[in-house]
């Protein structure tokens, strides 16, 4: 799994995270996304390592300003998590 974090200026509300999610969500095979406008950021969760410039495409066509990628293999979290 792979973790990516896309930085996005011009999100201003949850509605605009939303938005921003629901896009995610439709353009691309991901596991998980959720976006927070106060760090200016989406993270995405995925089996494969996403397109950037279909990542960048998706954000422009949105209205908001793409600033970056960055992507790291994912590592689960919590309780369930498997140690290493």
């Amino acid at each position: 799994m792979i973790e990516t974090t896309v930085s996005i200026e011009g999100m201003m509300c949850n509605m605009c995270e939303t938005h921003v999610n629901e896009t995610f969500r439709k353009k691309f095979d991901i596991k998980k996304v959720s976006a927070d406008h106060k760090k200016k950021q989406a993270v995405i969760i995925s089996e494969a390592e996403l397109n950037e410039d279909e990542v960048k495409a998706a954000i422009d066509e949105l209205g908001y300003d793409y600033l970056g990628i960055s992507s790291k293999e994912y590592e689960k979290k919590g309780l369930f998590s498997k140690k290493k």
